[in-house]
């Protein structure tokens, strides 16, 4: 068998392993193989294809895989389901006090409390909503 085809297996094998693993050292090192595959095409001869594999897997393991892991582990920018709602506002439709009430949040009719439970908010005033705890908003009233 050719040398450049076993150096294309083992990117084949390093590549499945990547996808099964998600560990993104062992894509570098499949890369690096693909790379040492097409020079051992060209003719490069076994001790210099094994340097080639060596330099592009320092390389890319070294200097491409932390950007990548920086994009990967980057904090979720979007807030979905009930985190969305912190901070949009929302309109009394029953007294809300430190012990319970009634807003309605997008659309959506919620169990609300006041965020300082010393406040009473009448109907028809508009609040923030500034934490969910369970299925309770707990809300600030504007200014």
């Amino acid at each position: 068998m050719d040398p450049w085809l076993i150096w294309l297996v083992v990117a084949a094998v390093l590549a499945v392993a990547e996808i099964v693993t998600l560990t993104a050292a062992l894509g570098m090192l499949s890369v690096s193989a693909l790379v040492t595959a097409g020079s051992a095409a060209v003719g490069l001869p076994l001790p210099f294809q094994f340097l080639v594999f060596a330099l592009v897997a320092t390389g890319t393991v070294v200097f491409v895989r932390p950007i990548a892991l920086r994009h990967v582990l980057r904090p979720q920018v979007e807030r979905f389901g009930i985190d969305a709602l912190v901070g949009r506002p929302a309109y009394v439709l029953s007294e809300v006090t430190g012990l319970g009430g009634r807003v309605r949040i997008d659309g959506e009719e919620w169990t609300a409390r006041a965020y300082d439970e010393t406040l009473v908010i009448p109907p028809g005033k508009t609040v923030d909503v500034m934490e969910i705890s369970g299925a309770t908003a707990l809300v600030y009233p504007r200014d």
